[in-house]
């Protein structure tokens, strides 16, 4: 299995195009400790030649340019295919704008399938906008919670990758909050979901870009996997807060911090989990700098923080 990290930043990105902390003045500095990153977005293959995207990023353009194999394929000799693509099938793991805004980037008539919950894809028909996605076109398919599926393209072939959809604690979309509906803002199961990825050998890989807590459910399943990719979105609960960049925390906004007695860190301290590593990182968060020491502590701690273009092979 091959996993290609397409975009590494929480929404906004990094440098976010308005924001002037710290983190993204060194970044448009070109300072090489604080690398740019596009938003959220995996690549996973089974064969190497057909590519299943993990979130589609507002950023999936520009992501497609910088990695050759999501590119269309030359094909056999001199006439050349006049469209292609190797992406054979989308996975939403939420309705959040810097998942679902670069399905509208894969609009040109291009077959693939698309796989999201049931809320996720009510979300998408609620929106006109996503109806350049043809539905003769692209086949949307629903995920129901821990039965695992195993995944085809547009055209129903195969993809040889088995995926198990669950839910995490989350956070419906900003922009489908509803204040009148009480602490939850309308938040259902299914609003916010975890991946797991089986590979032939049975070693699991669990996707979950958004979580606003560990559950004894969570814990379970992490424990064992060979590989976790993990939110990362802030260092602290009131980091936004506390820089000056927002008025809320971060288990408001859905996601945990890495740092604190209740965070990822202590969290995942005593679980068996083979390689760990952080993705979807807000602008703010210091682990996006080469030289912080928030960066040395997660390593010492046995994490990884993922950055575009990043490939793991497993």
């Amino acid at each position: 299995m091959r996993i290609l990290v397409l975009g590494s930043a929480a929404g906004g990105g990094f440098p976010q195009w308005n924001c002037n902390c710290g983190n993204c003045r060194r970044a448009r500095a070109g300072d090489p400790a604080a690398r740019p990153r596009t938003q959220s977005s995996l690549a996973v293959s089974a064969d190497g030649g057909n590519w299943l995207l993990l979130n589609a990023s507002p950023d999936l353009r520009q992501q497609i340019l910088a990695n050759r194999a999501l590119q269309p394929r030359a094909g056999g000799g001199d006439s050349p295919i006049a469209r292609d693509s190797p992406i054979a099938g989308v996975v939403l793991t939420n309705a959040d704008v810097d998942h679902v805004a670069g399905l509208l980037t894969l609009r040109e008539g291009q077959k693939f399938a698309l796989y999201a919950t049931a809320r996720v894809h009510a979300a998408l028909r609620r929106n006109p906008i996503f109806d350049v996605l043809a539905p003769g076109t692209v086949a949307r398919h629903e995920l129901a919670l821990d039965a695992p599926k195993h995944l085809g393209d547009g055209n129903g072939n195969p993809l040889a990758l088995t995926l198990t959809a669950f839910a995490v604690p989350g956070k419906v979309a900003l922009y489908l909050e509803d204040a009148a509906a009480g602490p939850g803002l309308g938040t259902q199961t299914g609003d916010t979901i975890g991946l797991e990825i089986a590979a032939a050998d049975g070693r699991r890989v669990l996707y979950i870009p958004g979580c606003a807590e560990l559950s004894a459910a969570l814990v379970a399943r992490l424990e064992g996997a060979a590989l976790v990719l993990f939110d990362g979105t802030l260092w602290r609960d009131d980091e936004l807060i506390a820089a000056g960049l927002g008025t809320k925390t971060g288990r408001r906004m859905g996601h945990i911090s890495i740092a604190g007695a209740d965070g990822t860190l202590a969290a995942f301290a005593g679980l068996e989990v083979g390689r760990r590593i952080f993705v979807h990182m807000n602008n703010s968060n210091p682990v996006l700098l080469d030289d912080s020491p928030e960066r040395l502590e997660v390593e010492r701690a046995g994490w990884e923080v993922a950055y575009d273009g990043m490939e793991i092979r497993l």
